[in-house]
C-alpha cells in the first residue's frame, strides 16, 4: 500500500500561514514527520492559502526537497501551478488530479507523458460524482482509453473512485468497493487505484477507525494507494498488515518495521 502523505495542504492553519509568509519550517517539519510515519510520497497542496498559486507551488516543491526524497504528489486544480512544480521535481511525481472531461484530459495526460509523472484520474465529470458503481467505473474506462491514446503506460495512471463522507454518504461506500475490483478488469496490465482516505470519515466520530477499516476493505479489492495521515501509527500498522495477509509481501516478524523503512 503506496502511502501519500496528505498533512502539507494549506487547507491546514499551519500550512496556510507557512505559505502566506513563505516559512519553510512547518512544511520542512511535515516532510519529515510523514516520512518517517511510513508516507513514500507527500501531496503538496497550496489550497486557500495564497492567490498566486503558481509560485506558491514552485516554493512548496523546493522546500519539501531540501528534506525529503520522497516523490511528490502535486495537488491543484490549476495546471500551470503543476507544470511549473513538475519542472522543479527531483523524482518523477503525481499529478493529482484530472477528472474525466475532456477538456482536463487534454491537458493532464500529455504532461504527465512529457514530464514522465503518474497520473490520477477522477471517475466523475462536471456534474459531478456519481453514486452507482457503473457509473463510476463508465469514467475510469474513460481514463484508461486517455492513458491508451496519449502514451501513458497503465502502471502510471491512479484511478480514484471517489469516496465521501460516511455520515452523509454512507450507501456509497459498498460502491466503491465494487469500482474497485472491477478496475482491475479494465486493462492488463491493471491501472493502479487510489482513494483520497480521509475523506470517508470527514466530520465522522472516531475518524482512525473509520479509516482504517476501509483502507483494509479497499485492500482487498485492489487499492493500491491512498492519500492518508501517515502519522496514524493504527493506519499505517493496518497498511503493513495488509500487504502481508495478501501475500504482496514477504512475512516477516518485523513487517511494521519493514513498511516504514521500505
Amino acid at each position: 500500500m503506496l502511502i501519500i502523505g496528505e498533512r502539507i495542504n494549506g487547507m491546514f492553519n499551519d500550512i496556510k500561514k507557512a505559505i502566506q509568509e513563505k516559512d519553510p519550517r512547518p512544511v520542512q517539519e511535515w516532510a519529515r514527520r510523514q516520512e518517517e510515519g511510513g508516507a513514500r510520497a507527500v501531496d503538496l497542496n497550496v489550497g486557500p492559502a495564497v492567490p498566486d498559486k503558481v509560485d506558491a507551488m514552485k516554493w512548496l516543491v523546493q522546500v519539501a526537497q531540501e528534506v525529503t526524497d520522497l516523490p511528490l504528489c502535486l495537488d491543484s486544480t490549476n495546471y500551470t501551478a503543476i507544470e511549473e512544480g513538475l519542472k522543479l521535481c527531483k523524482r518523477p511525481a503525481i499529478i493529482n488530479s484530472t477528472n474525466a472531461e475532456r477538456e482536463k484530459v487534454e491537458r493532464a495526460f500529455p504532461m504527465a507523458v512529457k514530464y514522465g509523472a503518474r497520473l490520477i484520474g477522477l471517475t466523475m465529470d462536471k456534474k459531478g460524482i456519481p453514486k452507482d458503481s457503473d457509473t463510476r467505473l463508465a469514467f475510469a474506462m474513460e481514463l484508461v482509453a486517455a492513458a491508451d491514446e496519449f502514451g501513458l503506460s497503465m502502471e502510471d495512471l491512479f484511478i480514484d473512485p471517489l469516496i465521501l463522507p460516511a455520515n452523509v454518504a454512507q450507501d456509497h461506500a459498498p460502491e466503491v468497493l465494487k469500482t474497485l475490483q472491477q478496475i482491475k478488469m479494465l486493462a492488463s496490465p491493471a491501472p493502479k487505484t487510489v482513494l483520497g482516505l480521509s475523506n470517508v470519515s470527514q466530520g465522522c466520530y472516531d475518524r482512525s477507525l473509520l479509516n482504517r477499516t476501509f483502507l483494509a476493505m479497499g485492500a482487498a479489492c485492489g487499492l493500491d494507494a491512498v492519500i492518508a495521515d501517515a502519522n496514524d501509527e493504527a493506519l499505517v500498522e493496518v497498511s503493513a498488515a495488509t500487504e502481508i495477509l495478501l501475500n504482496q509481501k514477504v512475512y516477516c516478524d518485523s513487517y511494521v518495521k519493514m513498511f516504514k523503512t521500505q
